[in-house]
């Protein structure tokens, strides 16, 4: 499906119907192909360290890899329609050491008193809860544009959220939702990023009464109007199943629950970064992380270390002071990058080009900044520069994913959103880091590190570790 015309659209819309049978599937057979690399990996590592004098005993577990996929489809992870990355996580890693667990104990009822939680269950069990979220990133980014993976849904309400909905959906196909319409009476005749608006009429002539669509994405306007709500009552029936999007720009998205009060449809949410008691993971998680990773890297920053001092004179660590947590101002530390006396180069720079000043003075960073070092731009391509900041992460000053630290001019920039930003610790990485950084604009950094507030969790944490990694090593948007 492309952006372009909208004959594609058209096209899809007279094709028979489909479901998420086949997306159900294709991720139910990535799971189980992965569950038996898992366990294929803890036998592995016994043989080569025991040996295994009889594989009979564990070829008798088999059946309990559709207790795997039952509690999974029970966790609602082949709905067909795709959950947000940190709550597949978590619920992947739930249901795995759940059953995991259950795995343990049978042995254990089977054997006898006297085997316990192996080691061989262990590392089957860390093996797949890191393997089974890649492997289905990996079945969605190779299988997302085909035309049977996922259902057409059609959109109501050609308004700002149904643009966001509309291109959301196509920049993100392994979601599962096809657009291949927009209802709106209205806006009738144009098209949304290749999707065209019409009007139900026109929806109806073109498919046939006995085709049941899947989805009807209702991206609901701020304050829905008398004729908007006529308009849904109308076109529901013709949809088995109907997704609400409420216009809540920056409002929590994720830990979302639906409750009844009074006959009354009410959204729960849970803003987890203001509770207290619910941080603790986060430091130990901060903790452990960085004293494992510090260990391992210690050859690596006494190598980085050398290389400055050998490309340019000056110190090889540099702070600046930041402002962290309740706004409370801290020296943020980094790999120096730049040359001696970097603010008087830059205003010389500036003053000889004065067409680049608006470029700082907006993203307060320029593409081909004149301070930058030989091994700074390495450093920096790579976010290497940064490595110093685990100090700053054991000191409790930052953590390890959080909002961009900022400096004190920036604070304007973040309006009234900067009381939300002193709620939590800066971070090493966080959203705008694996979100395209530098090609993204100062709006989109600052909404990057509200939807991070507003839906912390250590699930969010972990997925954006893990993406940091794939951001690193592609250096997407660095500079």
């Amino acid at each position: 499906m492309t952006s372009g015309s909208a004959l594609p659209q058209v096209r899809y819309i007279n094709s028979r119907p489909r479901r998420f049978w086949n997306t159900s599937l294709c991720l139910l057979a990535s799971d189980a192909l992965t569950l038996l690399l898992s366990v294929a990996a803890g036998l592995i590592f016994k043989w080569a360290i025991h040996g295994i004098s009889d594989w009979e005993p564990y070829l008798r577990l088999w059946p309990f890899l559709f207790v795997f996929l039952a509690v999974y489809a029970l966790m609602g992870l082949y709905s067909g329609l795709a959950l947000s990355p940190p709550a597949e996580l978590q619920r992947i890693t739930l249901s795995t050491a759940f059953v995991f667990f259950t795995l343990a104990a049978a042995t254990v009822s089977i054997r006898g008193g006297r085997s316990y939680f192996t080691w061989t269950t262990l590392i089957a069990a860390l093996v797949s809860v890191i393997l089974l979220p890649l492997s289905r990133a990996i079945v969605r980014r190779r299988f997302a544009m085909e035309p049977w993976w996922g259902a057409p849904a059609v959109v109501i309400g050609a308004g700002p959220a149904g643009n966001r909905a509309v291109r959301a959906m196509l920049a993100e196909p392994g979601l599962g939702l096809k657009p291949i319409a927009v209802l709106d009476e209205e806006f009738e005749g144009r098209a949304i990023h290749g999707v065209p608006v019409m009007t139900y009429q026109e929806l109806a002539r073109m498919i046939p009464d006995t085709y049941q669509i899947s989805y009807a994405v209702v991206a609901m306007p701020e304050f829905p109007s008398a004729g908007f709500l006529s308009m849904l009552e109308s076109y529901g029936l013709r949809f088995t199943r109907i997704l609400m999007i409420p216009d809540l720009s920056n409002f929590c998205a994720l830990w979302v629950n639906a409750k009844v009060v009074g006959g009354m449809l009410g959204l729960e949410v849970c803003q987890q970064a203001f509770v207290p008691g619910l941080q603790w993971p986060k430091r130990v998680l901060d903790l452990v992380l960085t004293l494992i990773g510090g260990v391992l890297i210690l050859p690596l920053l006494a190598l980085i270390a050398l290389a400055i001092l050998i490309d340019s004179r000056g110190r090889v660590f540099y702070s600046q002071a930041r402002i962290g947590r309740d706004g409370k101002i801290f020296s943020a530390w980094k790999f120096r990058s730049m040359v001696r006396n970097a603010d008087a180069v830059l205003d010389d720079y500036l003053d000889r080009y004065p067409h680049l000043r608006e470029e700082w003075e907006r993203d307060h960073k320029l593409r081909n900044d004149p301070r930058i070092t030989r091994v700074g731009r390495i450093l920096r391509r790579t976010s290497m520069d940064e490595l110093p900041q685990l100090w700053n992460v054991l000191k409790g000053e930052m953590s390890l994913v959080g909002p961009r630290p900022i400096v004190t001019a920036e604070i304007v920039k973040y309006g009234n959103k900067f009381d939300l930003y002193t709620r939590v610790k800066s971070g090493i990485t966080g959203l705008w880091q694996v979100s395209g950084r530098n090609d993204t604009s100062y709006e989109e950094r600052v909404n990057f590190d509200v939807f991070y507030v507003r839906n912390w969790s250590v699930w969010l944490d972990f997925y954006i570790l893990c993406r940091t990694i794939e951001t690193v090593l592609f250096r997407k948007g660095a500079y």
